[in-house]
Order: structure tokens, then C-alpha cells, then sequence
């Protein structure tokens, strides 16, 4: 079988890849999406189980202060009105996220902000003078022992497999602190979850798109220039250039989903486990992200993982060393002009959803004009 020949060769097809893929058809652009999971949607995919739309990958919702990309993914999806509002559980406490009134009168009996204030003052007091080396030091320099170990320590270091002592300060640059009763996790304009789920949506930005899964780009395409001009690139960058410039680490998850004969477990979307002997960082139960009323649930807990060749890469671990490698690797990305980078893993950079589909469009505007 003769392949025919392609504008662009889109490996992933996550929100990057079908994003750009999109403009480009628009464009009149052919294109050929591969991607390796038997899936669209990258880590935004979702599958039904019980009527419930299930985040397979961990929680997904969408927030944006940016109208034209709210207006963007509002062609392709019907959003619900979901509003993020995770709760913490250290033992048998329970605390609101982000940090709030609410959060300091339960941790401190404080009513008004000038109280809740006023004890940050004093727990911060004796960290005034130093120049934060790591992220305990910056915490403890922010708002002092109590938060730092009832709601950060633990969580911290479950999540990034490290001593927070050993964590670069910068992961922690500020803490969003609020003196209301405001649960609201994000203090974006626009803020939701497809009602039919984000697989439904990917569906849709990829309309009249050829794509092929289960197909991997160094097994079938990685000479690509028998099948394409160009070639855009979600996937791992250091991969890409098959590690010649070193290794990047990253940090993995490892789900554990189950069905519930009961019709609510924990009556929140989110919940996160911030003390230091429950191995999971959080159980999210699905129902809950879209008003499902019935008499089963569907809940997921999430484990942390240090990231192994063969596993799902998740986040990019932003510290000096893996700074310095992918400066290497991206100015070698720049010579290549034959090949787009973009997505997390493309860029080695965490970007959110917003942030994702919005870089795609400036670097679909860049290759293609308008």
C-alpha cells in the first residue's frame, strides 16, 4: 500500500495535536493525526461507565479568563456550570481549598480576616528574615508551620516523591490566599466540563480528520518525510531526539478506579489526602463533575509515581537539571524546522488546558497565516 503524502503528520491526539490539526484543515491542510493509546483525547479522555462521564486520566476542568478560547471550545462542546471547590482531609479533618476563611477557622478558630491575618503574622514571624533555598523554607516563610504541615508537607511530597527540603522553591512560588468565605479553587471568568465529556469534544474538533491509534510513530512513521512535509510533535521531546542530549524525568500517576454500590461516597469532587501514611494524594468521584443523580458512584485514587521508561509521563519535573538539558534540546527543536513542537510533553512545561489549546492556536496562526 502506497501512503499518500500529507501537509502535516500530527503525532498525539490530544488538545494540542487536534487543535492544530484542526486549523490546518480549516486551512485547507491535509492532515494525519497518529496517536500510539487506542484513543483520542490524550490525558483529557474520558469514557462512560454507569451514565457517569469518567476522567480516566485524573481530574480535567476547564477554566479560562481568555474569552476568544472559552468562545473557542464552546463550538464544540456544551459546558456545564461545574465550579472546583476541593476539600483537604489531614486525619479526621476537614479543610476547604484554596486557602480561605474557611480554611483558617477551621485550622484556627479565626472569624474575620484581620484575625486570620494576625495569626499568619505570627506563624510567619520567626521565617521573616530568611531567603527561601527550598520549598520548606518557602512555605514556612509564607504562612508559616500550621498550613505548612496540616496541608502541604505530606501532600507535597507524596506527589513529587521528594523531601520538600529537597524541592526547588520555585514550585511554590506563592500561595493563593483569600480572606473570604470563597471555596471557588480558581479565580477564572470561565469555568466548566463538557456535559457529554472530553472525548466528545476532541470528536468533534477532529470532524472530517483522518486518524489512526494504536499506531506508533517510531514503529510506522518515524521517517516522516515519506508521508509528510512537516511534522508536529506532542509526545516527549527528549524521546524525539532519541535521549542525545540526555534523559528529562517527569512524574507519573497510577489510577485505581472503582464502581460503588452506594449513590455517594464523599460528597465532593475532589478530595485531597494531605497526611503522610495514606499512599494516595487524592479520590475523585466523577458523578460529581456532572450532577449525576443514581444509586452508584464511580470513584478514582490517584498514586503518585516516579515516571519509568514505558510509563504515562505526566508532569514535567521543572528543576535545574531537566532545565538544562531541555535548553539543549530546544535549540536543536529551533533548527528543526520541519518539525512543530507543542503540549506538555512537547514543550516539557505543564501547561493548563487554556494554556494548551491557546499556544496551538498562535503556532497554527505562525505556521499557517490567518
Amino acid at each position: 500500500m502506497v501512503e499518500k503524502m500529507y501537509d502535516y503528520l500530527i503525532v498525539g491526539a490530544g488538545l494540542y495535536g487536534s487543535v492544530f490539526a484542526h486549523e490546518a484543515k480549516k486551512r485547507g491542510k491535509s492532515c494525519l493525526v497518529i496517536d500510539k493509546r487506542p484513543h483520542i483525547g490524550g490525558n483529557c479522555y474520558t469514557e462512560r461507565i454507569e451514565d457517569i462521564e469518567i476522567h480516566v486520566y485524573g481530574a480535567h476542568i476547564f477554566h479560562t479568563s481568555d474569552k476568544d478560547i472559552w468562545d473557542y471550545v464552546n463550538q464544540f462542546a456544551r459546558f456545564n456550570r461545574f465550579i472546583n471547590s476541593p476539600i483537604a482531609k489531614y486525619h479526621d479533618r476537614i479543610f476547604n481549598l484554596p486557602l480561605n476563611m474557611n480554611t483558617f477557622n477551621e485550622l484556627w478558630g479565626t472569624v474575620t480576616p484581620e484575625q486570620a491575618k494576625q495569626k499568619i503574622k505570627e506563624q510567619t514571624e520567626k521565617y521573616k528574615d530568611i531567603k527561601p533555598t527550598n520549598l520548606e523554607e518557602q512555605v514556612l516563610y509564607l504562612v508559616g508551620e500550621d498550613i505548612y504541615e496540616v496541608l502541604i508537607k505530606s501532600y507535597t511530597e507524596k506527589q513529587w516523591g521528594r523531601k520538600c527540603y529537597e524541592l526547588p522553591p520555585f514550585i511554590i512560588q506563592r500561595l493563593p490566599i483569600r480572606f473570604t468565605y470563597n471555596n471557588n479553587y480558581y479565580d477564572d471568568s470561565y469555568q466548566g466540563i463538557p456535559i457529554n465529556g472530553y472525548t466528545d469534544m476532541i470528536k468533534n474538533i477532529l470532524v472530517g480528520i483522518e486518524v489512526r491509534l494504536n499506531t506508533n510513530f517510531f514503529e510506522e512513521y518515524k521517517n516522516f518525510r515519506k508521508y509528510a512535509n512537516k511534522l508536529v510533535w506532542t509526545g516527549m521531546i527528549d524521546e524525539y531526539y532519541s535521549y542525545k542530549f540526555g534523559r528529562l524525568q517527569y512524574r507519573s500517576l497510577r489510577f485505581q478506579t472503582e464502581k460503588l454500590n452506594i449513590d455517594n461516597f464523599q460528597g465532593n469532587a475532589v478530595v485531597n489526602y494531605t497526611d503522610s501514611y495514606t499512599p494516595f494524594t487524592r479520590i475523585i468521584e466523577h458523578k460529581h463533575f456532572n450532577f449525576v443523580e443514581q444509586e452508584t458512584t464511580v470513584i478514582t485514587r490517584e498514586y503518585p509515581l516516579e515516571w519509568n521508561y514505558g510509563e504515562e509521563p505526566y508532569y514535567p519535573i521543572n528543576d535545574e537539571k531537566n532545565n538544562l538539558i531541555y535548553n539543549e534540546i530546544e535549540k536543536q527543536a529551533k533548527k528543526d524546522t520541519d518539525v512543530i513542537f507543542g503540549g506538555r510533553l512537547g514543550n516539557y512545561k505543564y501547561y493548563d488546558m487554556d494554556k494548551v489549546i491557546r499556544k496551538s492556536l498562535d503556532d497554527a496562526k505562525k505556521e499557517l497565516g490567518k
